[in-house]
């Protein structure tokens, strides 16, 4: 099973996700079929899932360990 998939499960369904990061239905169908979710939504499927799907598991190719240290030294 993959991340999206995982997600999916947690969250009840690709409606329940879909409104628990603010998407459309459709576009989380989208992304099951292509295999692919675009980076910039990984962070609000780790939110939606409470940590149990993370940005890493979605995503692996992004260097996420960066992105999150830059964020840190934004929001200080």
């Amino acid at each position: 099973m993959n991340a999206l998939t995982r997600a999916i499960e947690i969250s009840g369904g690709p409606a329940a996700l879909a409104r628990s990061i603010g998407r459309s239905v459709q576009t989380v169908c989208n992304w099951t079929l292509r295999g692919n979710v675009p980076a910039e939504h990984c962070p609000a499927i780790e939110r939606a899932t409470n940590g149990a799907v993370r940005c890493e598991d979605i995503r692996p190719d992004v260097d996420w360990a960066v992105l999150r240290n830059s964020s840190e030294q934004v929001a200080a």
